[in-house]
């Protein structure tokens, strides 16, 4: 992955989103992208005016400015490549029309403003449904993101699966260990549209040999039975398809993907 497109803003998972592009950077010899979108989009009851706009205006600009200035002094004393651009607009659409020619985005796993909030981030999985190149999910914790440690591939089968498994591959060949996960359901109709075997077939033609594993049903949610799984092995990413079901359903309803990403364990690597 030589074109890392990552997302700049002032939240508590910043330094560790920083810190995995440039763990991604050095381990492909790439190229980061930081990309800081500022919107003076400020809303506020009965603010026909404009006073508050006009109030909050300079006081969002100056925090972008010292934000900037930090991470970019940060970056001047690292050994990778990257570049800045600003652009004024809503994050979410920015990130989208700059990703077309990039290898992944690097997100965290809350909205802007939403910091502790339980529901998964918004733009995480409209980046992962719309944009043309899967989305890395990094949370807080993350210190070190070890390009050689373990990869669990989340497998259901489905077509959503197939397409994380081919965008992770330039990941996975530098792991020192893949595992093709899937969880065992009581329903066999429900089963695969695509059987492990045939992801791993997928990847053995690349070089990649990995590790069938079902594990059992039980009666823990997927999600869960998904992150034990990656954590016992000593994962260091977890590769899913996002939003096998329809986005509106997993909303409503729940689902895995919306699970996993409302607090993740570790680096969510997505795409649909």
């Amino acid at each position: 992955m030589k074109s890392i497109l990552l997302h700049i803003d002032g939240d508590s998972c910043m330094e560790a989103r920083l810190q995995a592009a440039m763990d991604i950077a050095r381990a492909t010899d790439g190229h980061i992208t930081c990309l800081q979108a500022v919107s003076f989009d400020v809303f506020a009851p009965g603010d026909f005016y404009g006073s508050a706009m006009a109030a909050a205006m300079p006081v969002i600009k100056q925090a972008a400015e010292e934000l900037r200035a930090k991470i970019e002094a940060d970056l001047a004393n690292e050994d990778v490549s990257w570049e800045w651009r600003f652009l004024y607009g809503m994050a979410e659409q920015r990130l989208l029309e700059q990703s077309a020619l990039h290898d992944v985005i690097i997100v965290g796993p809350h909205d802007i403003g939403e910091e502790g909030a339980r529901g998964p981030s918004g733009m995480a999985g409209e980046l992962a449904i719309r944009a043309p190149v899967p989305v890395l999910v990094v949370p807080q914790h993350v210190k070190r993101l070890d390009i050689s440690a373990p990869v669990l591939i989340a497998w259901n089968g489905s077509a959503e699966a197939c397409v994380a498994l081919r965008a992770a591959v330039p990941l996975l060949a530098l792991s020192s260990k893949v595992y093709l996960a899937s969880v065992a359901e009581e329903d066999e109709k429900n089963r695969f549209d695509f059987p492990p075997t045939e992801g791993a077939k997928y990847l053995s033609r690349h070089g990649i040999e990995c590790e069938v594993v079902e594990i059992p049903r039980g009666k823990a949610k997927i999600a869960d039975t998904l992150a034990s799984a990656a954590q016992m092995r000593e994962c260091g990413v977890m590769v899913m398809g996002a939003y096998g079901h329809s986005r509106l359903s997993e909303m409503l309803l729940g689902g895995v993907t919306r699970k996993i990403l409302s607090d993740p364990d570790l680096p969510v690597f997505m795409a649909h």
